[in-house]
């Protein structure tokens, strides 16, 4: 499984965000989610629980600013500054303050390039999470599921979620954000079935997100039973959001 132990990592090259510059604000040595997804490259959250320590705001700030330093001073390019990680980056107490220092770094360092927090949506409903994401160029905020159901088939809630809630949540973005939908397929579920698929186009609609990023498993995973598509048949799954103007890039 996937790991990072570094807060500030790389840069690698990633399939959709270009040359990144990873920020992990969750423990070192763990891993916390409030979601404990099938398909999670850091693997399922009771093997990561031995670490629940959040790094405090002077020790993200000490690494984040000695990193970026780094990479300006050796001419590394950088095209985008990517808060991931080994769980959900919002669930950190000082989130939004963080942000904050983010951009004002890469304003310093790396004007061009594009801070991006990928996120599960979960913590939208808070206003200050909100606010924060709603600063960055890309917040990408995940729906891989379609029903109450099917997320608890595949993201597996820590605690209280509501789909609907979310979604009222991803409202106040008014479409200012980038929306991330994973498509996979089990013995257990299907995310491109008929009718989770017209519910989550819907969902789309009711959003009008100005990106989508939909993707498969590319890396192991978690649950050995999950199988991929093909770039070709996820094509086919949003051809309707495609005839109708949506901006959706498609990862294989």
């Amino acid at each position: 499984m996937l790991h990072f132990d570094d807060i500030a990592f790389g840069p690698i090259y990633s399939r959709r965000l270009g040359s990144s510059l990873g920020v992990n604000l969750l423990p070192s040595k763990g891993k916390l989610c409030n979601f404990d997804c099938v398909y999670c490259e850091c693997g399922w959250n009771k093997d990561g629980a031995q670490d629940r320590r959040f790094p405090t705001y002077a020790e993200v700030a000490a690494a984040l600013e000695q990193k970026i330093a780094a990479c300006a001073a050796e001419g590394t390019p950088v095209d985008s500054i990517t808060f991931s990680g080994n769980g959900e980056p919002t669930m950190h107490p000082d989130f939004p303050a963080v942000i904050d220092l983010i951009l004002s770094l890469r304003d310093r360092y790396y004007p061009a390039a594009k801070v991006s927090v990928l996120s599960n949506a979960t913590l939208v409903g808070k206003p200050e999470v909100a606010q924060a994401l709603m600063k960055v160029d890309n917040p990408i905020l995940k729906i891989d599921a379609s029903s109450d159901e099917l997320v608890q088939k595949i993201n597996k809630p820590v605690g209280h979620y509501r789909l609907d809630e979310v979604v009222e949540s991803l409202m106040q973005f008014k479409g200012r954000f980038i929306l991330q939908t994973m498509f996979l397929k089990s013995p257990d579920f299907d995310t491109a079935a008929p009718e989770a698929l017209e519910a989550w186009m819907n969902i789309v609609r009711q959003l009008s997100p100005r990106e989508i990023m939909v993707y498969t498993i590319d890396r192991e995973t978690p649950d050995k039973s999950l199988a991929k598509y093909t770039v070709e048949e996820m094509k086919a799954f949003v051809k309707p959001l495609l005839d109708e103007g949506f901006s959706i890039q498609i990862r294989g």
